[in-house]
């Protein structure tokens, strides 16, 4: 606008000589370009449609550990520090006592009869399909939750579990306890942090061995020790150095006890994963576990 109103002004300064050699006020406004800020507009509005498009495009290749491809590579990585084995899905059936306090320890990810999860798990199961092989333990697993004790589930309840897994209805039950209560949080809990798919998986790798709550060696307290040494993404700080902050604070919580005392799926994987950057969670991965190698091609 300022340029065609500074055209308008020139327009009245014209001498009256050039209107009577034939060069009229109508003839020159003619022959006047367009005006440059009209093309600077139309160009600049290009570029912003370019530029929101590459931003879409980038916003549609960043996929959070809940994509299903990005899901199934976090279930093959616990898995392979759980049971040593790339397969999560032949655990649903998996069922010891691991000798860590928590009673026995089950499923695709590690339910124990002595933290109130199993509880829960099977409370679930006999919701949507009562009079399961599990339902009569309820009593039992009521009894010895927040302690290691087996009184009123054995002999039988290893057999059963295993009878169980079988059953489709118990394995979705599994995979639902699995993601409102691990899943689901950890990956919420990520994304507020402003963490990558890498730091959502290194959250939900944590709350499953640890547990949620706020105590100084569950999934709340180690994410609070964190906090007190360097800012989370979303805070302003840097996401390599708040996450390797996370990871030593999730060392000192499996030091602290001796059933989880092998810091190896740390240092060999999720470490290892953050050293060469990848935030992402891309493939190939290669890691290791227990000494064990483990490879993801796609």
């Amino acid at each position: 606008m300022p340029k065609r109103i500074a055209l308008a002004a020139a327009a009245v300064a014209i001498p009256a000589a050039l209107v009577l050699i034939g060069v009229g006020i109508g003839q020159a406004a003619d022959q006047t370009p367009p005006p440059v800020s009209h093309q600077a507009a139309k160009h600049a509005g290009k570029q912003a449609g370019k530029q929101a498009g590459k931003a879409e495009r980038r916003a549609a290749a960043v996929k959070n550990l809940d994509d299903p491809a990005k899901k199934e590579i976090a279930m093959k990585l616990v898995s392979s520090a759980e049971n040593s084995s790339l397969d999560w899905r032949a655990q649903f059936k998996y069922i010891e006592d691991i000798d860590d306090g928590r009673g026995y320890t089950a499923g695709i990810i590690g339910f124990c009869s002595g933290t109130g999860d199993m509880l829960e798990l099977v409370e679930y199961y006999t919701q949507i399909k009562p009079g399961n092989v599990l339902a009569k333990y309820l009593p039992a697993l009521r009894k010895v939750n927040g302690s290691d004790s087996h009184a009123g589930l054995d002999p039988d309840f290893t057999k059963d579990w295993k009878t169980a897994a079988k059953d489709k209805a118990f394995q979705d039950a599994q995979e639902h306890e699995r993601d409102r209560v691990y899943f689901n949080p950890s990956v919420s809990r990520g994304k507020a942090d402003g963490l990558g798919t890498l730091g959502q998986f290194i959250y939900y790798d944590a709350i499953v061995m640890h547990g949620p709550g706020d105590s100084k060696y569950s999934f709340g307290g180690i994410r609070k020790t964190a906090m007190s040494q360097a800012k989370t993404p979303a805070q302003g700080g840097d996401e390599k150095t708040y996450l390797h902050a996370f990871l030593d604070a999730r060392k000192k919580a499996m030091q602290s006890e001796e059933a989880h005392s092998n810091t190896s799926r740390v240092d060999t994987e999720q470490r290892k994963f953050l050293n060469e950057g990848n935030l992402g969670l891309e493939p190939p991965l290669k890691w290791k576990v227990y000494g064990d190698p483990y490879e993801i091609d796609s």
